[in-house]
């Protein structure tokens, strides 16, 4: 590992697919596009968040569902149907819990409105500081489930 900074990110996707994902030890982002996938390094750490359970469904989740860490600088295509290959990365996924966003959104420095506290994950994909990650991952990661 290089003295490159370390960097965080947050990968918003519904529950469903972000445990078929962690399944297979890899993340997807933003429908399967390849740019965000290229913002993230070996050695960064990534958090998903799933607002919904599933994909097109109203089911509420509002949790952070998986944690990792890039495990190569590898981006690859896979197949998964006639008209959908995604761009994906390689994860080393840690066990952990899911951990319910609510009583941490006053806390979070990535949420500058408190009252529109959903709004940064509209983006599918973005950067946090360290102080962030380490207030969501030191409970998904303490007595782990």
């Amino acid at each position: 590992m290089s003295d490159r900074e370390i960097k965080y990110w947050v990968i918003s996707a519904s529950k469903d697919h972000v445990k078929n994902g962690t399944a297979q030890g890899i993340a997807q982002a933003c429908h399967g596009k390849s740019a965000p996938l290229k913002r993230m390094k070996k050695g960064d750490f990534i958090l998903y968040y799933s607002g919904k359970q599933t994909l097109g469904k109203p089911d509420k989740c509002q949790e952070f569902t998986a944690i990792g860490k890039v495990l190569d600088d590898e981006i690859y295509q896979f197949q998964v149907s006639e008209d959908f290959c995604p761009s994906r990365r390689n994860i080393d996924f840690f066990e952990s819990k899911d951990l319910s966003i609510l009583p941490l959104i006053e806390d979070l420095d990535f949420i500058p409105n408190k009252k529109s506290w959903g709004y940064p994950f509209r983006f599918g994909f973005f950067e946090i500081n360290y102080h962030d990650y380490n207030l969501i991952s030191s409970q998904m990661l303490q007595n782990h489930v």
